[in-house]
């Protein structure tokens, strides 16, 4: 018989081996074929290792995926208390059309939340329409809160859709509500009394049926009292308030997050 056997060893560690064998030849094999062969289990043994290393990343995602199903609230990760009330305040609130007003600094997951109320509400298979107010120039939110018809303005060569129009029978998204300025503020106000809108160069109204959630990190509170923000309208978008804490505050949340992503 003729027998070429060789390690597939990776930094060391032997992973396995290369048999290579001939029960009815003798002398098959030579020296060049040996060199040739080991060249071969180097390579070998880099896809083997490549290949257990994969599986081993593989069973860990998935049992990190299941502990972190324990911690997790649709896209939101964190089990601290008062994240866990916060969780049961948006299945409770979810189910009606109440509006409802998230408040928390910046990167503490209000979209988040918004679009979580969105998916377990009876509104979850319309559109979820989102709306930074706070980047939208001055001269062109009400055309992009209502929309417009042609010719209505320098520039309106085609009709458009506005956000409210767009989000009907699904839920309307109002980020940074605190940045809008007091003239929209009022007309906002009309539409959350009324649930109709009037596009920029139409006469007639168009019913809405929407459902609004707002989001703010500024304390409105306090804008109302220094006259920035109008208090009808305050109380009209706080009918339930949902207060996010920020990250500092929640324990291993970050943590948690961090092995998630």
């Amino acid at each position: 018989s003729s027998v070429m056997c060789v390690p597939l060893l990776y930094r060391s560690e032997m992973l396995g081996l290369i048999y290579v064998g001939n029960d009815d030849v003798v002398n098959l094999f030579v020296e060049e074929q040996l060199e040739v062969l080991k060249i071969f289990a180097s390579q070998a043994a880099l896809f083997v290792k490549t290949a257990l290393s994969m599986k081993e990343l593989k069973l860990e995602a998935a049992g990190l995926e299941q502990r972190l199903e324990r911690f997790r609230f649709g896209s939101i990760v964190g089990s601290c208390p008062p994240m866990l009330e916060i969780y049961s305040k948006v299945e409770r609130v979810a189910k009606t059309d109440v509006t409802v007003l998230i408040s928390g600094e910046t990167g503490t997951g209000k979209e988040l939340i918004a679009h979580e109320m969105h998916r377990r509400s009876s509104r979850a298979d319309g559109p979820f329409i989102t709306v930074n107010c706070g980047a939208i120039p001055e001269t062109l939110i009400e055309s992009e809160l209502f929309g417009h018809v042609k010719g209505a303005f320098t520039g309106a060569v085609a009709s458009a859709v506005g956000k409210f129009q767009a989000a009907h029978k699904g839920t309307l998204f109002l980020d940074e509500i605190g940045e809008l300025p007091l003239r929209m503020q009022v007309k906002i106000l009309r539409v959350l009394q009324e649930r109709e809108i009037q596009r920029i160069g139409e006469s007639k109204t168009t019913a809405v049926d929407i459902r609004v959630v707002t989001a703010t990190n500024r304390n409105l509170q306090e804008e109302v009292t220094a006259s920035r923000f109008r208090e009808d309208l305050f109380f009209r978008l706080n009918v339930i308030n949902i207060d996010l804490p920020p990250l500092r505050e929640r324990g291993d949340a970050v943590l948690l997050a961090a092995r998630s992503f």
